[in-house]
């Protein structure tokens, strides 16, 4: 059975990646995570996120303490390095991401398949808010293209924003075509058709 400290995560790959370029310490890591915009597919939400994540990795092998930092006026700070065993799980983890895909468990399609619960009504305000906020994502995302194409950045470098939108943009499409559905009627439900409904589906 594989050791559970090295399961791969999301967070865990960014790290090793990071310490694959140069060892460092845990602060510059949640720095580049943030000056990059890899918090965008990574959660650092959490202030110790990084911390907790690289005591894993340490102790699962796959980095390990290179030495220490002081900079004037700041605490003494533990700079980590790639081991070759945390090599070799990053070149592991980075091929099944990328080759396999994930049985993730978002929470908007919990939240569809409780629509039920409540009034079409509602359904419809808060699906418009929804698509409210995934096209100010778009928004946002052309954007971030735009002042990427400034700068000249490479679309290799920019590839996850080029996902995402379009994983935003194919949301954003299905949110509006079942908001349509909603508001003409054509999906529709109540208490008794909802009653009527189970009876069927469960007549013992």
């Amino acid at each position: 059975m594989a050791d559970r400290r090295q399961r791969r995560s999301p967070l865990a790959l960014q790290l090793l990646l990071l310490l694959d370029e140069q060892p460092m310490h845990a602060y510059r890591m949640q720095r580049l995570i943030t000056e990059r915009q890899k918090d965008r597919i990574v959660n650092i939400a959490q202030r110790n996120s990084v911390y907790q994540t690289l005591d894993r990795l340490q102790r699962a092998e796959l980095i390990e303490v290179h030495g220490t930092e002081r900079a004037t006026g700041r605490p003494e700070r533990t700079v980590y390095r790639l081991t070759d065993a945390g090599r070799a799980a990053l070149d592991t983890w980075l091929r099944g991401m990328l080759s396999t895909p994930a049985q993730d468990f978002p929470e908007f399609p919990v939240a569809i398949a409780a629509l039920p619960s409540i009034t079409p009504e509602l359904a419809v305000e808060l699906l418009e808010d929804r698509a409210a906020a995934l096209r100010r994502h778009l928004a946002d995302a052309d954007a971030d293209a735009a002042e990427a194409s400034r700068i000249g950045l490479p679309r290799l470098l920019f590839l996850e924003e080029e996902y995402l939108r379009a994983m935003t943009e194919t949301e954003l499409r299905w949110v509006e075509n079942l908001l349509n559905d909603l508001r003409t009627g054509r999906l529709s439900w109540d208490r008794e058709w909802l009653a009527q409904v189970a009876a069927r589906l469960d007549p013992g």
